[in-house]
């Protein structure tokens, strides 16, 4: 049996659960987590994020089960990355969350990192700078994309 996918989830796929335009696939995905089909790689940065977020979205992620989870956090390594992102203008200073995500998830070598921000993260111009970066550092590409394209059909 083929090892479980590991899934780098930003919190624009949390809250996709409760968005007209997005739920359908958010909804997907975590149906995916709960059923043990993927393995949810969730950071620190994320459940920040998430606290800030309105209460029936903060409940979203107590719906899967702790075995499906892999917890990350923002090291040292992945800030250091993400600030070379911020030096090479993959993305602007005030955007560096969204760097710090990918850091996390390049670091941790994860098999994709899914998001709805289409502006900072799942944009060709950026996944190829940031892919770019990560050449340059010695770390191999991010597969970044929608939930729409990682659910099993």
């Amino acid at each position: 049996m083929p090892e479980l996918q590991r899934i780098y989830v930003d919190t624009s796929v949390i809250g996709g659960c409760e968005d007209p335009e997005f739920t359908l696939w958010s909804t997907l995905l975590l149906d995916e987590f709960r059923r043990n089909l993927k393995i949810v790689v969730i950071s620190d940065l994320t459940l920040r994020e998430l606290e800030m977020a309105p209460e029936s979205v903060k409940l979203i992620l107590d719906t899967v089960p702790s075995r499906t989870f892999e917890f990350a956090v923002l090291t040292d390594e992945a800030e250091t990355l993400a600030g070379r992102y911020v030096e090479e203008r993959v993305v602007g200073e005030r955007h560096v969350v969204d760097a710090q995500h990918i850091a996390i998830a390049t670091v941790r070598n994860v098999d994709a990192l899914v998001s709805w921000n289409f502006q900072q993260i799942v944009n060709l111009n950026r996944i190829r700078g940031f892919n770019t970066v990560n050449t340059e550092m010695g770390y191999p590409p991010l597969e970044i994309r929608s939930p729409r394209e990682v659910v099993h059909e």
